[in-house]
This record gives structure tokens, sequence and C-alpha cells, in this order.
């Protein structure tokens, strides 16, 4: 599923990155790796929040439907 179909609160372990290069390579260089745990902080108006390797990152809802939990 999406991570914009998790719960807040939820941690789940990316299985998938998908988009183009450009698109995998900056959530790679965010710290979005396969097999890495994220937990939504929180989603606000279509944004979300993020804890994935001990750092809060934000993201608009188009770039986290590219990251599959």
């Amino acid at each position: 599923m999406p991570l914009t179909m998790a719960r807040t609160g939820e941690t789940n372990c990316i299985k998938k990155i998908t988009g183009r290069d450009e698109i995998r390579q900056r959530l790679t260089d965010l710290g979005f790796h396969i097999g890495e745990r994220v937990t939504v902080i929180c989603q606000n108006s279509g944004n979300m929040i993020l804890s994935v390797k001990g750092c809060r990152i934000a993201l608009n809802r188009e770039m986290a439907c590219r990251i599959i939990v």
C-alpha cells in the first residue's frame, strides 16, 4: 500500500519506491531506503510528517504516494 494510506503513529517497512529515477534518487537521499522503517507522525492537508532514521521529514502527498510499505 502507498505510505499515504498508513495511519498516524503507525510504523511500516518500506517495500518499494516508485517513480522516475530523479524522484527515487531524491527520496533515497532523504533516507527512504528499501527495508527502512518509517513512522507517520502526522498528516495535515495532504502533507505528511514522517520519521525515518531518527529524523523528521515533511513530504507532500504526491511524493509520499511513491513510497510503498
